[in-house]
């Protein structure tokens, strides 16, 4: 199975992630556990630049997105699946979705349709939001803000309201999961919706 991880910047989707990843590796299967932007050397470099690099223009940023989701997908996500390893992503498509298409007004339609062209399709069976208001997400952050956290509560909050635009709009694929429990407690929940 191919599943990912959303959520504002310090909802706890990398724990969860990260959880998820230990737990079916307890259970015997090949996992594939990465990140985006990242998990190529092209994606790390592109992380780089979009997360401490100069401001851009939202559709520089999306474009720099769906360049380094695309490289991922093909060198990554795919020879996975073909596989048959369950790949865990810490943030996908679903990110620009909600960040680009949503937050910053390019609109979901124009956003999805650029990431379907260069994911040729290839979307999570299952993505779990992680959720929890900016404020809780903000006290959880241990590290210096990159370029996108510095732009404030206002813009997270508009974040955490894209994701919940997105479950009602792909309820097939895309979940809200609490995310105000402790983390074991989150997990368990994935995983029983899972069935794993």
């Amino acid at each position: 199975m191919f599943v990912s991880f959303e959520g504002v910047d310090g909802s706890g989707k990398t724990t969860q992630a990260r959880l998820l990843e230990e737990h079916l590796r307890g259970l015997g299967r090949e996992v594939v556990a990465t990140r985006e932007p990242g998990g190529t050397a092209l994606g790390e470099e592109l992380r780089r630049l979009v997360l401490d690099g100069p401001e851009m223009s939202p559709w520089a940023e999306a474009a720099l997105f769906a360049a380094a989701r695309a490289e991922h997908a093909a060198e990554v996500i795919r020879p996975a699946i073909a596989r048959g390893a369950d790949v865990v992503c810490d943030r996908f498509v679903d990110s620009s979705l909600a960040y680009q298409g949503i937050a910053r007004g390019l609109g979901l339609e124009a956003v999805l349709q650029l990431n379907v062209i260069v994911l040729e399709g290839l979307l999570p069976d299952r993505t779990f939001v992680v959720d929890v208001d900016a404020a809780t997400a903000a006290a959880r952050r241990d590290r210096e803000p990159d370029r996108i956290e510095r732009e404030g509560d206002g813009f997270q909050e508009a974040v955490a309201g894209a994701y919940a635009q997105l479950a009602e709009r792909f309820p097939d694929r895309v979940e809200l999961v609490d995310g105000t429990g402790p983390a074991e407690q989150v997990a368990g929940e994935v995983r029983r919706r899972l069935g794993v």
